[in-house]
């Protein structure tokens, strides 16, 4: 978690524990946004599951820019994603699109006027989808390089990592919490099975017609794949082939001029 010991030296990477004599000293080329969500995860992962994990991979993934000699600085985790669906369960907290624009502009206007031009929106929360937003955001200020990347499709082959694929509070997500956060995680026996429901329409079935889920209509213990089978080992597998890959395109995106971002 970017949350650092208090015996140990800030990060100059981290906003959150740097100060502003490193600040400004330092020519800063890529802003790092983490964007996660609060809510419920099966019985056995905490709430801030999205969050704790965002803020793990963005930090890992920035030390290793850094040490490559990229000026990279990650942002305050946000910790409130679009959870519309889910706001009959005790304490999701919900940010409607709308409202996420608005938090979105505020902030690439803050670092826009600062020279900070290259902003990687890290997305935690798969209710999260920030396209449409940066497309109107690129307009508003032209001059701005905004990208998203979901972290847990950088790498989409999930099925060489991990025997159960469902997508929340599942063997994936469970996985990379025991890996990055043990102490949080209660013991599987704790866990419901994940079982989920799925839309009946043969569109779903292949893959194009798309619906939001109603979360209680469709899990009874608010996970969605079968937390079973996780390990610590194959979290660390999956982390760290996302970490490096993402660090890869830091590197990249630090030293390409934006004027020069797109090749024949």
């Amino acid at each position: 978690m970017s949350l650092n010991s208090n015996t140990m030296d800030p990060r100059a990477f981290i906003l959150q524990e740097t100060n502003w004599k490193t600040v400004k000293a330092t020519d800063y080329q890529v802003a790092i946004l983490p964007w996660g969500a609060t809510e419920a995860h099966n019985y056995h992962l905490p709430y801030g599951t999205d969050n704790i994990q965002n803020d793990f991979i963005a930090a890992e993934s920035a030390k290793m820019a850094w040490d490559r000699g990229a000026k990279v600085i990650v942002l305050p985790n946000i910790p409130f994603g679009v959870n519309c669906q889910q706001l009959d369960i005790k304490l999701t907290i919900n940010l409607n699109p709308s409202t996420q624009f608005e938090i979105l502009k505020d902030i690439v206007s803050s670092l826009y006027g600062q020279g900070i031009k290259k902003l990687l929106v890290l997305n935690g929360h798969g209710g999260n989808d920030f396209k449409q937003m940066i497309r109107e955001l690129s307009a508003l200020f032209p001059h701005m390089f905004i990208c998203q990347v979901h972290w847990f499709m950088v790498d989409p082959h999930w099925d060489k990592y991990f025997e159960d694929l469902g997508d929340h509070a599942g063997e994936m997500e469970t996985s990379i919490m025991m890996k990055i956060a043990p102490s949080w995680v209660l013991p599987l026996e704790a866990a419901g099975s994940g079982k989920a429901k799925k839309l009946k329409y043969r569109g779903r079935k292949e893959g194009w017609l798309w619906a939001p889920r109603e979360w209680t209509k469709v899990t009874d213990d608010t996970g969605i794949g079968d937390p079973a089978r996780s390990a610590v080992e194959k979290g660390e597998a999956y982390l760290s082939k996302v970490i490096s890959k993402i660090s890869d395109f830091l590197v990249e995106l630090s030293e390409t001029d934006s004027s020069e971002k797109y090749i024949d």
